[in-house]
């Protein structure tokens, strides 16, 4: 039931196509800092995630989720913050492991498929925060973490969460990496995440000298190849196949309960037909799904101006329910 039949999403008709629709906003955009006080959440396992708070004790409460490679103070992150502060919530913005700027102590750092370590932001949230209504918002690999951890929560939620919203999320891991490795988008945005993936690699190493070491030689350019090196054997799985069909949110969102909505771009470089959920959608009567003609990858919309679509709709969607 809950398929949103028709966007209203306003394509930019002066920026054609995908690549633009991503790339514009990213380079062009130039949000305030909205969440500036910084807090350390010590964790269980000897870890740290830092959080970044815009906060009055307001009785609303957004958490914001980062893409991969992304931190708290992205520009959608940011942009985000600003447009739900604006309209009465208060704003926590949290950071991946390896991601605030500080790496993390431990060998492992964080993949699209730690759920548990939002569900320990949300604990901390609700234990300190007063608010009555709890919203999540996630872009991409934040999205992705949002979706699986309410799957897995099921009907054994938070009372004061209230409603999610997320958008441009590589649901299926698998056919997504696949869809990057094409020839233009390796050009375009392979190198941007894993360089620096290899980078916090070659840093942990100086800590941890039993994680493989990067070799000039053998070359890294899908997330295959850096997966299978890295990111399987540092968080316990068995190959990178292993950790798409694991970390993947799509197999949870027949279980999610909370009135959540997902938005992907028809045009989203990133995602291929696996990463549309349309029978979910149908068969459920929380998790609702909204396919735009345009936007690309956490897009949606003109560079320059104050609130684009996605704050828009995200802030209709936590008010409205619809």
């Amino acid at each position: 039931m809950p398929l949103v039949e028709s966007s209203n999403y306003p394509s930019p008709w002066w920026l054609p196509g995908g690549h633009l629709q991503t790339i514009a906003p990213a380079l062009l955009r130039r949000p305030r800092a909205v969440t500036t006080e910084r807090e350390r959440l010590e964790l269980e396992d000897g870890d740290f995630l830092d959080l970044d708070w815009r906060r009055e004790g307001r009785p609303k409460l957004a958490i914001l989720s980062h893409g991969l490679e992304g931190s708290s103070r992205a520009i959608y992150i940011q942009a985000m913050a600003g447009a739900l502060w604006k309209e009465g919530w208060d704003v926590l913005a949290w950071n991946c492991r390896s991601c605030s700027g500080e790496m993390n102590r431990l060998a492992r750092f964080y993949h699209s498929g730690v759920s548990e370590d939002l569900h320990q932001v949300i604990d901390h949230a609700l234990a300190v925060h007063p608010a009555e209504q709890i919203d999540l918002v996630g872009f991409s690999l934040g999205g992705n973490l949002t979706l699986k951890l309410l799957g897995e929560l099921g009907a054994n939620l938070p009372s004061r969460l209230h409603r999610a919203v997320t958008f441009s999320v590589p649901c299926d891991l698998a056919s997504s990496s696949q869809r990057l490795e094409s020839w233009l988008n390796r050009k375009l945005y392979m190198r941007r995440f894993i360089q620096p993936l290899l980078k916090k690699v070659e840093s942990k190493r100086s800590h941890h000298p039993h994680i493989p070491e990067v070799d000039p030689r053998t070359r890294l350019e899908t997330f295959k190849q850096f997966d299978d090196r890295y990111t399987a054997p540092l968080h316990g799985f068995r190959d990178a196949e292993d950790y798409w069909m694991r970390s993947s949110s799509r197999p949870w969102l027949h279980s999610i309960k909370l009135p959540t909505l997902l938005v992907q771009a028809a045009n989203d470089p990133f995602l291929a037909e696996d990463c549309f959920p349309f029978q979910e959608a149908r068969e459920s009567e929380s998790f609702y799904l909204e396919v735009t003609r345009g936007g690309g990858h956490v897009g949606f919309g003109s560079p320059w101006h104050h609130r684009n679509w996605a704050e828009s709709r995200a802030l209709e969607f936590l008010i409205s329910g619809k």
